[in-house]
């Protein structure tokens, strides 16, 4: 039961759409119809006593009781058709009058009552006593034979009353019968639709389908709605994004800490069925998460195919992991500090090299991150699982990967699929993220945002002031949430965007360990020789001119 009422809940607006769409469709049924009007006439049954004693009326009123239920039946006589139409001159056929004619007995009186109808009120009221007229002069042929008196006679009563409204169509009722059934089709239409419906909307669900835990849910927010953004989790108080999501992100930081505590995963792999579901804004902000911790942390885009990390946090993508998976550079050159603890490192995916898949799931890839992880975690972001191979190959070697799908996007079979291609490789899924969940209506599946009032987490912090919903410029939304705003395949950028608020300005990891090595500072993460920065890897591609001779 109450999954029906859940059911009801998520598809009450075609509930109530298709009600009214039903009482709708019957008042315009009601509308078509041709008005009909009804009037009656009535009389009543009397003896005819000789003497005035109590006896003969008593014995008058028993004899018209036993005759009222005849002349029931004498009402619907062909002479008496014949007679009304002659009274009110129509040319209308007696089977046709009789139609229109319904002639009853109140119980228990001697009263004869007849109902007529007509298109207008005065033909209704004009049939309906001619009819009882017609009556009257029958019942006297009857009564009245070889000359004698009759015992019993039927009197008309006053004349009929003109109807003031039709009696036909009944609007309430046409509209009261179409938005009823209008409820009952937008039920069924919500029970069948959810029944055949396999996308993906809450935890159940995922575990309906693949034998798999959840270890985080994300909830909608509004400054991913229009793309990629970062979130700080240093200050709860910086007025970017919302108290929902970021708690989200801590608590699912939390169960990837937990998923296994003697064996901690510090090589994950982001992944998601298909482009579109969030993926990369969910690595960029996990590792972010992560770094606030006290953690080292390095994110690597390693989708070679359409990357974002670089653009995400404002700096070019032309150079980075290619460049050292192929020789070009080291990871030292290519690694850019985004805080300003020297907690977090990005490192951009690089030119697009001719075999990805056989890139990533190099044996200098899997000595590159576990090189890596011997000093910190380890974030992959990959390609979407469904589409390359790129995920699975390296989930084969990872600690473990975190699959990332859309409520409400994602069906099912997509998820199964996306299951077993890691699994075909033999890697390890620490869990599924669900992300976008509504946090509010039949599909809210997280409970936290409640709180953040109360906590008083919400609130924006100093300095920083929304703009007004009435002063914002109207303007297109473009993309959707996470990856769904992703550039379409093309040249890159070569001009690095301003990166968000909450990100320090660039430095390569060479660079940091550089200046603590010139400051003395023998506690840095090992002695690393200074190298070239990272525009200098770029500026080594351009080919010289040849002289001429």
């Amino acid at each position: 039961m109450q999954r029906v009422a859940r059911i009801l809940r998520a598809y009450w607006k075609a509930i109530v759409a298709l009600t009214l769409a039903g009482g709708l469709a019957g008042f315009g049924w009601s509308a078509l119809q041709p008005r009909v009007y009804t009037a009656d006439a009535s009389g009543y049954v009397a003896s005819v006593s000789s003497d005035g004693s109590t006896g003969s009326a008593l014995a008058g009123g028993t004899l018209a009781l036993a005759r009222v239920k005849s002349f029931i039946d004498m009402g619907y006589w062909k002479s008496v058709a014949e007679t009304a139409r002659d009274e009110l001159g129509l040319t209308d056929t007696p089977e046709s009058l009789v139609q229109r004619i319904h002639v009853s007995n109140p119980v228990d009186t001697v009263n004869v009552r007849v109902d007529a109808t007509g298109p207008t009120p005065e033909a209704a009221r004009d049939l309906a006593q001619a009819w009882l007229h017609g009556m009257t002069v029958q019942v006297d042929q009857l009564e009245s034979t070889s000359g004698a008196h009759s015992a019993v006679k039927l009197v008309a009563g006053d004349s009929a009353r003109l109807p003031t409204s039709p009696s036909s169509p009944n609007e309430k009722l046409a509209i009261a019968v179409g938005a009823l059934g209008g409820a009952v089709a937008g039920v069924l239409f919500a029970l069948v639709r959810r029944t055949f419906d396999r996308r993906v909307r809450s935890t159940q669900d995922i575990s309906d389908s693949v034998d798999v835990s959840v270890v985080g849910i994300l909830p909608v927010d509004k400054e991913l709605a229009a793309g990629r953004a970062v979130f700080s989790f240093d200050d709860i108080r910086d007025g970017r994004g919302s108290f929902a999501h970021k708690e989200a992100m801590r608590e699912l930081r939390t169960n990837l800490q937990y998923v296994d505590v003697d064996r901690p995963p510090r090589v994950m792999v982001v992944t998601s069925p298909l482009p579109g579901d969030g993926k990369s804004t969910t690595a960029a902000n996990l590792a972010v998460s992560i770094a606030a911790t006290g953690q080292s942390v390095i994110l690597i885009d390693a989708d070679l195919r359409r990357p974002v990390l670089g653009a995400t946090f404002g700096f070019s993508d032309d150079v980075g992991l290619s460049d050292v998976l192929a020789g070009r550079a080291r990871i030292e050159q290519v690694a850019h500090q985004v805080d300003e603890h020297g907690r977090l490192f990005v490192v951009a995916a690089g030119r697009t090299p001719p075999n990805p898949s056989e890139m990533v799931g190099s044996q200098r890839m899997q000595q590159l991150a576990r090189t890596l992880a011997d000093d910190m975690v380890v974030i992959i972001d990959s390609p979407p699982t469904l589409a390359v191979a790129d995920a699975a190959v390296i989930a084969s070697w990872a600690d473990g990967a975190v699959l990332v799908v859309t409520a409400g996007r994602t069906t099912d079979d997509m998820l199964q699929r996306a299951v077993g291609n890691i699994a075909k490789t033999r890697g390890r899924l620490l869990g599924v993220v669900l992300n976008r969940v509504p946090l509010r209506g039949a599909d809210s599946n997280y409970y936290g945002s409640q709180y953040g009032g109360y906590y008083g987490y919400g609130a924006p912090g100093s300095g920083a002031e929304r703009t007004r919903w009435w002063r914002r410029p109207w303007r297109r939304q473009v993309g959707d949430e996470g990856d769904a705003g992703a550039p379409a395949p093309g040249p890159r950028r070569r001009s690095a965007e301003l990166p968000p608020s909450n990100v320090s300005g660039l430095r390569t990891l060479s660079a940091r360990r550089s200046s603590a090595a010139a400051s003395g500072d023998s506690t840095g993460e090992g002695a690393v020789a200074a190298a070239p920065p990272a525009a200098a890897v770029a500026d080594e591609r351009t080919p010289r001119r040849r002289r001429r001779g």
